[in-house]
């Protein structure tokens, strides 16, 4: 498995509940940009729509040695690959107040690309502070730990 993008402020920002794996729909020059880590998860997250689930705003860079023709929007929306009890189960739960469902990284399996999602419930500003707070003392306790070998 060779990761190509991870979403790194989305465990900041919600709590994950469960996560999914699904295929991208992508054309052949993006997959190319995609080999060479051209790609961004920021500000990117998905919704459904008549029983797909669409990944919007995730950035991949035009392909620089692709032909005149393939000018398309590096910022378009791409449909994720997922069996249908999945969908209904991540329906079932968007439909809920407070969650969401975000990418979390995109890599790749063998030869194909996938796309880690989850289902997650924002964080309020004092989970954030306690996430913040954790993460300092359990910095200081291997700071403590080195030091004292």
């Amino acid at each position: 498995m060779k990761l190509i993008a991870q979403n790194k402020s989305a465990s900041f920002e919600y709590f994950i509940e469960e996560k999914f794996e699904a295929g991208i729909v992508l054309e052949g020059s993006e997959v190319k940009s995609l080999r060479k880590n051209n790609c961004s998860l920021n500000d990117s997250f998905c919704f459904v729509r008549k029983g797909e689930v669409t990944l919007k705003n995730m950035h991949i860079a035009v392909y620089d040695k692709s032909g005149a023709f393939n000018t398309r929007d590096s910022r378009r929306d791409r449909r994720l690959l997922l069996h249908k009890a999945e969908i209904s189960k991540i329906v079932g739960k968007v439909n809920e107040k407070g969650y969401t469902l975000v990418p979390l990284r995109v890599y790749f399996e063998k030869s194909l690309v996938k796309v880690e999602v989850a289902l997650c419930r924002g964080k309020h500003t004092y989970d954030k502070k306690r996430t913040l707070k954790e993460k300092d003392i359990a910095r200081d306790k291997d700071r403590q730990i080195k030091e004292y070998l």
